[in-house]
This record gives structure tokens, sequence and C-alpha cells, in this order.
């Protein structure tokens, strides 16, 4: 009876990774913003693990139209890399970053948490509010804390759409420095101690930064005054 009862349970175990699968990619169709794989778990048929469902998903997807993704530890559907030609427009297009908003973008992306001081003095240069505007408004670029010295600095960090624009699932496929070399983004003549550090992998903050709050949001301009939204 025990291996006839196993045989009986063994469809239903299908069936529930298959309901499990629907439900999951039912739940991506639906959001414009990448999903979480904790919110897709809390959704998806009790005991069926998140992980191996949207592997499974991401290889149905492979090679169709859109793509299944991750991005950040969440999952979206995107059109294939090699079809973007196809639907590009370009009335939708985005607006090129000025080469002083690439060299921010690119230090924040890399050297994060940072602070406006420290990109001034990587750059050589003073770093315009204009520039962070921009990435800010883009969505790539976020305030993440405040520094414990002198003055709290804002700190910044890249955000999870930065790694979905840029088809990254994680910040560890920032490209590294002989990629950046092959690409014909660095000159053969760089100094010989020049390195790119490796990129903070991790969301939490460090040791040396505070949470913002809301006093500090209200400082920074995000907050009216006693804590109403400015829109």
């Amino acid at each position: 009876m025990d291996d006839e009862a196993a045989a009986a349970a063994a469809p239903v175990d299908t069936h529930l990774s298959r309901e499990a699968e629907r439900i999951a990619e039912a739940l991506v169709f639906a959001s414009a913003q990448p999903v979480s794989e904790g919110f897709i778990a809390d959704r998806i048929p009790r005991g069926v693990d998140v992980r191996p469902v949207m592997q499974r998903l991401k290889a149905d997807y492979a090679t169709r139209g859109v793509n299944l993704i991750q991005v950040d530890g969440a999952w979206a559907f995107r059109t294939a890399a090699d079809l973007s030609f196809v639907i590009r427009r370009d009335d939708n297009e985005v607006r090129k970053l000025s080469r002083a908003a690439l060299e921010v973008l690119a230090i924040i992306a890399y050297h994060q948490p940072v602070t406006r001081a420290e990109i001034e003095d990587i750059r050589g240069v003073q770093t315009s509010k204009g520039t962070l505007d921009v990435l800010m408004e883009s969505g790539w670029v976020r305030f993440r804390g405040r520094r414990r010295t002198p003055g709290r600095p804002v700190t910044l960090g890249t955000t999870r759409d930065f790694l979905d624009h840029f088809g990254l699932e994680e910040l560890r496929d920032l490209p590294g420095l002989e990629e950046l070399k092959g690409a014909g983004l660095l000159s053969g003549r760089i100094p010989a101690n020049f390195n790119i550090p490796s990129p903070l992998m991790s969301d939490e903050l460090t040791e040396d930064e505070d949470p913002i709050t809301q006093l500090d949001l209200e400082e920074l301009g995000l907050l009216a005054p006693g804590g109403a939204s400015d829109d």
C-alpha cells in the first residue's frame, strides 16, 4: 500500500509544480517591474520550491522572442537581445547621457557606496547637481544612507532598474578590466597600477553607513516638512 500511495502522490506533485509555473508566469507577465522570488513564493502552492520553478520557466523561454531573466533576485520578461532592433522606435529611445553623467554612473556602479565628494575626488573635477539629478530621474541611482563621518554625507548606489536596463543579473556581471579593454572603452596606455574595484554585492548598509530617516529625506528635498510628499 505504501508503494501504491507514493505512486498516486507523484501525479499530484507534478500537477502542483505545473500550477506553480503557471502562477509564476502570470505574476511576472502582469508586472511592469521585476517580481521578487519572495512575492512569487507567497502565491504558488505551499511546499513548492520557487527557485526550480523559475529556472524551468527560464529554460522554457530561452529560445523565444521574449526571455525570462533574473534581475537582482527578481524576475522579468524582456525582449530577446537579438530581436531588440525589431521593436526599437526612435521616439521611445532613452536620451543619451552626457559624458559626465556616464562617468559618474560608472563610478557609482563600481565604487558604491560612494559620496559626491568621493566621486569628485575620483574624477578630478566637480560634479554638478544636474548630473546627479539626471541619474536620479532615470531611476538608475538612489540615495543609500549617510556616511558616519563629519557632515554625514549622503552615500549613493545603483538601483534594480539600473541592472534591468543594462541587462545585468547582478553587480558582479559588470565588465572587468580586460572586458573594458576589449570593448575599446579603456585606453591601452592606462597606468600600470590602474585597477577596477569589485562592486559591493549587497544592498545592506555598510558599517560606516546609517539609514536615511524621514528628517534626512526632508533635508534632501524628497519630502515636504512633516513627512508629506511633494506630490
